[in-house]
């Protein structure tokens, strides 16, 4: 089960209480919210492996990147140097070259942006989910709490 499913149950085993008369309490099985709660718990170092998992991504893509843009970059400027033997010729073939040398560093730029917007709208999408559970978990605990009283 993943943790919203069982926040359902735990939500679904405090609205199936026993009400207390004259009051907005409940009467709850304390195992089975316990037992909920416990597997909350367990489930909860699965969803930051998830997050270590998809920044270890990240970094792995953009070094990816990185190296591509290098090789992207060399590469064109090897074609530079073979080419500067020649007069006219070498002229063109220079500006050329230097305008494949933009295109591939705007090419690396964009593909570091957009690795990382990816990268960061992934956390970011996690982060708030864990927030929201963070957040139920803690209703969930004051009910509970409050059951108590």
């Amino acid at each position: 089960m993943n943790i919203g499913e069982l926040l359902g149950k735990l939500e679904e085993i405090v609205e199936e209480g026993l009400s207390v008369p004259f009051s907005d309490k409940v009467l709850v099985d304390r195992e089975k919210v316990l037992g909920i709660i416990d597997s909350i718990r367990d489930i909860l170092p699965e969803e930051i492996k998830q997050a270590n998992w998809i920044k270890e991504e990240r970094n792995r893509i953009l070094i990816e990147a990185q190296k591509e843009a290098e090789v992207m970059i060399k590469e064109t400027e090897e074609h530079i140097k073979a080419m500067v033997e020649e007069s006219e010729v070498t002229r063109r073939a220079y500006m050329q070259s230097e305008e494949i040398i933009d295109g591939a560093k705007k090419n690396a730029r964009e593909i570091r942006v957009g690795t990382k917007e990816y990268a960061d709208n992934l956390l970011a999408e996690l982060e708030k989910k864990l927030g929201e559970y963070i957040e139920l978990i803690r209703k969930n605990r004051e009910e509970i709490k409050n059951l108590r009283s």
